[in-house]
Order: C-alpha cells, then sequence, then structure tokens
C-alpha cells in the first residue's frame, strides 16, 4: 500500500515547498525544521494505521475510556539526512525504540554505484512495527538494502512503513517490488517523475544531507 500526501491540499505542502525552494533551503536551520515537520505530520497521518485497545485512565474527578495504540513501534533512520526527519516522528512516537543505520553509495568511475551498509545500531525487531525513515526514496535500493541487513541482524518485524519525504516513481515501484507486499505500507510527502542517470530526484529537493548539515567531502 502507498500512501502520497501531498494530493491533498493540507498545511504539508508548505513545508515541502520550501524544502524545494533554492533560496528558502539555504537557511540550514529551516531546512532541518521542515524535515522535522514533515516528520511529524507523516507520524499522525501513520498513527492512524495502528492497532488500539480501549484503556481507562483515571482523571482526578473520575475514568476517562480511552483507545491508545498498542503497537510496539521502533523508528529506524538513515543517517545522515534522516536525523532531523527521525526527530520529527520521534516527537510523535516519543516512547518508540529507536534505531540507526549507515548506509551510502559507493560511485566507480564510470559512474555507477552500490550501497554499501557499515554500521547498524537497532534493537530486536521481532513481531514489532518498523518504520523505517529516509528523506529521499531515490532508485529504492538503499532502503531495501537496509531493510534486509536489519531482519538479518535484528528479525523480521510485523509491520514496515517506509517513510520519505520525496520519492521518485522509480525508487518506490523498486520498494513495492522488493518489500513484503502485505506487512509493508509506504508513506511519501511527494512523488517526482524524472531519476538521473545518476539517480538523482527531478526536480526533488538537491541533496539532503548537505543541505541539513553541509558539504562533505
Amino acid at each position: 500500500m502507498i500512501t502520497i500526501l501531498n494530493r491533498e491540499k493540507t498545511l504539508l505542502n508548505s513545508f515541502i515547498a520550501e524544502l524545494r525552494d533554492a533560496a528558502v533551503q539555504r537557511d540550514r536551520m529551516r531546512f532541518r525544521r521542515n524535515l522535522e515537520r514533515v516528520g511529524e505530520v507523516m507520524a499522525y497521518e501513520l498513527s492512524k494505521t495502528l492497532d488500539y485497545a480501549d484503556t481507562t485512565v483515571e482523571t482526578p474527578l473520575g475514568e476517562a475510556e480511552v483507545a491508545l495504540p498498542t503497537d510496539e513501534v521502533v523508528v529506524v533512520s538513515i543517517l545522515r539526512a534522516g536525523i532531523p526527519f527521525h526527530q520529527g516522528f520521534l516527537n510523535y512516537f516519543d516512547r518508540a525504540e529507536n534505531g540507526f543505520v549507515s548506509a551510502y553509495r559507493k560511485y566507480g568511475k564510470d559512474g555507477t554505484f552500490t550501497v554499501k551498509v557499515e554500521y547498524i545500531s537497532c534493537c530486536d525487531l521481532t513481531d514489532k512495527t518498523l518504520i523505517l525513515v529516509d528523506p529521499m526514496l531515490a532508485t529504492g535500493a538503499s532502503l531495501v538494502l537496509t531493510y534486509n541487513a536489519l531482519v538479518e541482524h535484528n528479525g523480521k518485524p510485523r509491520r514496515t512503513h517506509v517513510a520519505a519525504i520525496v520519492a521518485s516513481e522509480e525508487g518506490v515501484e523498486y520498494t513495492r517490488k522488493h518489500m513484503p507486499k502485505q506487512s509493508t505500507h509506504i508513506w511519501c510527502g511527494a512523488v517526482d517523475q524524472e531519476l538521473t542517470v545518476r539517480s538523482y530526484i527531478v526536480p526533488g529537493i538537491g541533496d539532503a544531507g548537505d543541505l541539513a548539515f553541509g558539504e562533505k567531502l
């Protein structure tokens, strides 16, 4: 299943517009905050799909019935651009467990690349609800490789939510093809059509990691 949030007219579109805007995105603090705000909106929308159970809460004047989520949520982000986006989810899923993965593209002289996973820090995922967050879903290769590495080392989650701010159509299709179909829900802020020969999304945002934290060597 896939949900594309900018197809509705909501305030989310303002945050995505500022992330795309070449003039506004020069302000790194605002760029990071917009990544975070999209994460907050997406976390709220995603929360509607969780399992809930009725619970009684004691108030100073009596009792109140409320439905609370029962999922054991684990938020995992791909470094480094995923950190502010991750924080947006954590602002809402404040009791969630957390994980971090270092995955990167290793380019060859001919411009082609392979994806390398160097580092995983995560809890046991067995039968839990995994929220795998990465601002940009370009080819989908990094995300699928990250998911497979997590399953191999940390167990298989009961359900998985893939969260991206901007995705390419190709990346969405690759992810849908290579992730468990019955237990995966893909959430995108926006989906763009074009992917360049170096696998950058157009119009996209640019390099989200560089924009958030500064250029790397």
